[in-house]
């Protein structure tokens, strides 16, 4: 992770500097290698796209080429940027770590109170999204989006453990 996020900004650097496609492009070289695991990169300027292009392959075994409109799964990606968002808002009034998840999503059903850092921690007792998409029938590597989500997660009767008992 660490590595890709200095080949991104290395990458937007290097075309900010020079506005050289291929001073981009040789930043990226090893992942054109025959059979290489691949990303994708984009620069932006004034909020908008002034180069992008895919580097190597998204699937191996199919031998199917990223492009820069290639669609990633971000798994646990994203986590440490909404951890960090929360905080903001909770220095800001916003929120409260210890607010009941409730009060942002009425839709969950009341299982009793589970609280957002009960959610940063992974201590809530919620179930899993994937394995209740794959109770529902939904192939875990299908695309979904977050609605799917909730509607599944709002159908639940309980809960894994009580809030704070356990980390899963």
């Amino acid at each position: 992770m660490r590595t890709t996020c200095l080949l991104l900004i290395a990458a937007g650097l290097a075309y900010a500097q020079t506005r050289d496609n291929a001073a981009v492009d040789a930043i990226f070289a090893d992942f054109n290698e025959p059979g290489s695991p691949g990303c994708a990169t984009g620069v932006f300027e004034d909020g908008k796209i002034i180069y992008a292009k895919g580097y190597g392959l998204a699937n191996i075994e199919q031998h199917v080429l990223i492009t820069p409109s290639t669609i990633f799964d971000i798994g646990s990606l994203s986590k440490q940027f909404t951890a960090a968002s929360i905080l903001l808002l909770e220095n800001a009034g916003r929120l409260r770590l210890d607010d009941d998840i409730r009060k942002f999503l009425p839709e969950l059903p009341d299982l009793g109170k589970i609280t957002i850092l009960n959610l940063l921690n992974h201590t809530s007792g919620i179930r899993d999204y994937l394995a209740i998409f794959s109770m529902a029938g939904i192939p875990i590597d299908s695309v979904t989006d977050d609605f799917t989500a909730l509607a599944l997660l709002s159908r639940q009767k309980a809960l894994n453990f009580r809030p704070g008992s356990e980390f899963l």
